[in-house]
């Protein structure tokens, strides 16, 4: 009986050990730069506006076994906004829109990961931008993972979601045409893990 107890005791201990090695926690690759934040919204409908956001950090936890444990949480430096063009991305940084001398800070934490089991998820989080906080969810798709030339371990994702200007207080998004109001958000991370 005592090795029988023994024995379950071992194997309990072995997958709780298991189960805590599961969840992998990765940093966004933000030194070699294999991480982006690029935004899409259409210029009077005429043609496409695309820039990126060039400042920002994050960090994430992927569960494999368990993908629904899976989490993230990203902080983007607003000023850092860049269009390729110095005039407008000053006006962009203006109260007008992204107003960063009040709101110099966006972040994103995620509420839930919902694996569709054919390489896709849906990532649900809270979205702040401007001091409005906002639930969005993003579609998922895992890029790759594996070992790199230098002794870690990396995984990638990427994903998109629309957001609405409007929703945020940039009323001033209506000058561009009524579909300026919609920003397509794309995410490219690579992760290191920790």
């Amino acid at each position: 009986m005592k090795l029988k107890q023994l024995l379950l005791s071992l194997i309990l201990a072995l997958g709780f050990t298991v189960t805590a090695q599961a969840a992998e926690n990765y940093t966004f690759d933000i030194k070699g730069q294999h991480a982006f934040i690029q935004f899409k919204v259409k210029h009077l409908g005429y043609s496409w506006l695309i820039g990126n956001f060039n400042t920002f950090t994050g960090s994430y936890t992927y569960d494999e076994a368990h993908p629904a444990n899976s989490s993230v949480s990203t902080e983007i430096d607003v000023a850092s906004i860049d269009s390729n063009h110095a005039e407008r991305d000053k006006h962009l940084r203006s109260a007008d829109f992204f107003d960063v001398a009040n709101y110099p800070k966006a972040s994103f934490t995620s509420t839930s990961f919902e694996d569709k089991g054919d390489g896709t998820a849906v990532l649900k989080g809270k979205f702040t931008l401007r001091g409005v906080t906002k639930a969005i969810s993003f579609d998922v798709k895992q890029v790759g993972a594996g070992k790199d030339p230098w002794g870690g371990f990396r995984r990638g994702f990427e994903g998109s979601t629309t957001l609405h200007l409007s929703d945020y207080n940039m009323k001033k998004a209506a000058m561009l045409g009524p579909v300026a109001n919609n920003v397509e958000l794309f995410f490219s991370i690579e992760g290191v893990r920790q």
